[in-house]
């Protein structure tokens, strides 16, 4: 097991610090250059699976997604548009509610955001041009399906990187409903850490080359989480809807993944279903978790959660060992 996976699934666990910040308005950015994920690939119900197909099928879109010729149902006229998480991709992160969601009806989309040139792990990058990419991706979503507006998920570092958008990059007009499961709304704390790497001098550079410039902007009290949440949590004209867990091993304290502001509504696992123990890692495979997405894009739809048994800490040792050899 190398440094790099035990600060990763401990420290990347806890996000971290960032560096300047710019504002731009979202259409002030060319539509090109985007990492959109074209194989077929086939839907997941757990990520070391995800994982594994992914290493062996680079390039895999999540099933069901980026049908650039989908034509929006009726009664779902907005496409769903997915912003995977911090060194990760599109495939492992969306292979089971991605297929759910367009057998619900919806056109989804989801692209490869913040890899470095070459790399085959994305969300590693600064988080500012991240979402630069992921406002050109709805473009793209947009013009191809004629939808005015489209919804969001974000899971983990993609609630940060969606919500800048919406927030900050002046995707509020083009967003309708945003869902972030496992958002690091207020950054991590790094199990008690975080507070000595801000004071210690080249603290948050050290964090930073041990795992990633992303990974460094998300940690409590960043100059990129106090630049995304200044001036409130939600803006006008947007729904928003976290997904969080009591048990997440990777943002803590758990309140911290709870948004502020009108427009917010905040859902945790174990308050709707107790023997839930799912955390960070588990939730976009977590059957409950995704069904309460679902019905967060779709207010109007019969409850479908399944509320079964998961043992806390679900997937950590396979997490681990995926991550580091």
């Amino acid at each position: 097991m190398n440094l790099r996976g035990v600060v990763t699934v401990a420290a990347c666990v806890a996000l971290l610090f960032s560096a300047g910040l710019t504002t731009a308005q979202a259409e002030d950015v060319p539509a090109s250059g985007l990492e959109v994920p074209a194989g077929v690939g086939v839907p997941q119900s757990a990520r070391s699976a995800a994982a594994a197909y992914a290493e062996a099928h680079p390039g895999s879109a999540p099933a069901g997604s980026n049908d650039f010729s989908c034509t929006p149902a009726p009664e779902h006229p907005e496409p769903v548009v997915l912003a995977h998480g911090t060194d990760a991709s599109a495939y492992t992160d969306w292979a089971a509610l991605s297929p759910l969601l367009a057998a619900d009806g919806y056109c989804v989309f989801a692209l490869n955001y913040g890899g470095k040139p070459g790399a085959d792990t994305y969300g590693t990058e600064d988080i500012v041009d991240s979402a630069g990419e992921f406002g050109r991706f709805v473009a793209q979503v947009r013009e191809s399906t004629g939808a005015e507006k489209v919804d969001v998920v974000g899971y983990s570092q993609g609630a940060n990187v969606s919500r800048y958008y919406v927030n900050k990059l002046g995707g509020a007009r083009f967003v309708d409903q945003w869902v972030g499961l496992a958002s690091p709304s207020y950054g991590g704390v790094m199990f008690g850490l975080a507070p000595m790497f801000q004071a210690l001098p080249g603290g948050p550079d050290v964090v930073t080359e041990l795992t990633s410039v992303a990974v460094g902007q998300q940690m409590q009290g960043s100059p990129f989480m106090t630049e995304l949440n200044a001036g409130g949590d939600t803006v006008p004209g947007v729904s928003y809807t976290t997904v969080s867990s009591r048990y997440d091993e990777m943002i803590q304290p758990f309140s911290n993944m709870a948004l502020h502001g009108d427009g917010a509504v905040n859902l945790v696992i174990q308050d709707l279903c107790p023997q839930d123990g799912s955390g960070h890692f588990r939730a976009p495979y977590d059957p409950f978790a995704l069904d309460l997405i679902r019905t967060a894009l779709d207010p109007n739809a019969i409850p479908i959660a399944r509320c079964e048994f998961v043992p806390i800490g679900a997937d950590i040792p396979q997490v681990v060992v995926d991550s580091n050899f």
